[in-house]
């Protein structure tokens, strides 16, 4: 049996977000709305992604490793989730 790999497009997703907070919470940027001009890109879209920082540490863990099911896609991520990381469920 193969290892499975991780799936691009959620990776990407996760890699983009966090990038976008490190940004913001450095001080680069004051706001969303300033980043998301910078990035050229709508503040509600950049509001979206940043919401997957919100995740508990094991789902991130299973995404970047590849550990997660076929149902957890983008589109899926980008739902509302619970903020609370116990209430969040887990990815398999």
């Amino acid at each position: 049996m193969h290892p499975r790999r991780p799936d691009n497009t959620p990776v990407k997703a996760l890699a983009r977000a966090f990038r976008w907070k490190r940004m913001l919470e450095s001080g680069e940027f004051t706001t969303i709305a300033e980043l998301a001009e910078r990035e050229g890109i709508a503040p509600s879209y950049m509001t979206r992604f940043l919401r997957l920082t919100l995740l508990a540490p094991v789902i991130v863990e299973a995404i970047l490793d590849g550990k997660q099911g076929p149902e957890v896609t983008l589109a899926r991520m980008l739902e509302p989730f619970p903020i609370e990381w116990k209430e969040q469920r887990p990815v398999r």
